[in-house]
Order: structure tokens, then C-alpha cells, then sequence
């Protein structure tokens, strides 16, 4: 089975799929593609797959990739094939965490074997006070994101579950019971 995973920038989604993947062992995260540079201690193959615009540019012409986005202007976010590949191989539930452009092409190249959740921050000034936060962004690019996520959240009711992301417990209980609906019991 598939977990989609998509919300505007700065809203918990990362922090929510962090602790979906502590609960249970049959789950596995994939790890995207992206030709964005490493924000403060990622490391490539862990969070992300940082590549050349180059290289990312040869996956798509290789057919390389499930889905991808021209993102923010010049950065690329994609899925491997082979990414999914070993997941399944291993005998685990994949976990996506994407953007909503992504989130929504996942959904509909897996339909019914995926679960796709929107995670929506309580209003866009908490958004913009959570990405300011997080100090990884020039303000230019804090705007850009916030200006995004204003649209995306238009984008949510084509998703099948919205978690508002305005308390973390209750968010986190809201995603158990989802899991817990969606996936066969852990064996």
C-alpha cells in the first residue's frame, strides 16, 4: 500500500510522517529526488536525493522517475522507480512525503492502493511564522513559499484525508486513526 503525504511548505508534514514511521515497522519512507542544495544537516540518500539539474534532466529522459515537478522555478522534485522498487521488495508500505503537485499525481497512478493526506497549516500567517521559524529560507524565499502554499491549499479537498496541523497531538491521533482505517494490521 502507498501513504501520500503532501502540504504546503512549513505546515508539519515532515514532522508527522517522522512520527507515522515510529509507530509502525512495515513502513518505509521514500527518499525523493531533488536538484534543490541541502538545507542544514540533510545528507543525500537520507532525506533527499540532491542531484545536478543535469542528472535530474537524464532520469526524466530514462523514464527514470514515477512523477516529477519543476517545483520552484529551476528545482526539480521527482520519484524514482527504483526507489518504490526496493520498498516493495522489502516488503514494506510506502511512504511518500511531496509536494501537491506530487501528492496528487501519486494518487492517480496508484488509485485505491493509496492513501493520499493533506497536512494544512491553522492559517497562512502561522505558516509564514513557522517557515521564518525554521530560519532556512532568505525572506524572499519565505514569501515565495508562503504565496505557494496559498495556492496549494486550494488543492486539498482533491486529497482523500485534510489534517489541520494546529495542534500536534491531535494531529498525530487524527493520522493514527487513519493509518489504522487505511492499512492491514502490522504483522
Amino acid at each position: 500500500m502507498i501513504l501520500i503525504f503532501s502540504a504546503p511548505s512549513g505546515s508539519g508534514k515532515s514532522t508527522l510522517v517522522q512520527y507515522l514511521l515510529t509507530q509502525r515497522s512495515d513502513l518505509e519512507f521514500s527518499i525523493s529526488a531533488t536538484t534543490r542544495a541541502p538545507r542544514g544537516q540533510e545528507q543525500h540518500g537520507k532525506e533527499y536525493y540532491f542531484l545536478t539539474e543535469e542528472q535530474f534532466k537524464q532520469l526524466i529522459e530514462n523514464d527514470a522517475l514515477v512523477e516529477w515537478e519543476n517545483v520552484y522555478s529551476g528545482t526539480y522534485y521527482g520519484t524514482l522507480r527504483e526507489e518504490i522498487d526496493r520498498i516493495e521488495k522489502a516488503g514494506h508500505h510506502v511512504v511518500f512525503d511531496v509536494d501537491v503537485k506530487g501528492g496528487i499525481n501519486l494518487k492517480h497512478i496508484f488509485g485505491d492502493r493509496a492513501l493520499s493526506i493533506f497536512v494544512a497549516p491553522p492559517s497562512v500567517d502561522e505558516l509564514r511564522r513557522r517557515l521564518i521559524g525554521r530560519a532556512t529560507d532568505s525572506a524572499e524565499k519565505i514569501e515565495e513559499r508562503v504565496a505557494k502554499a496559498e495556492i496549494e491549499m486550494a488543492d486539498a479537498p482533491l486529497f482523500d484525508a485534510i489534517i489541520v496541523n494546529d495542534n500536534l497531538e491531535e494531529a498525530k491521533k487524527q493520522l493514527s486513526t487513519l493509518i489504522k482505517q487505511f492499512l492491514p494490521e502490522e504483522k
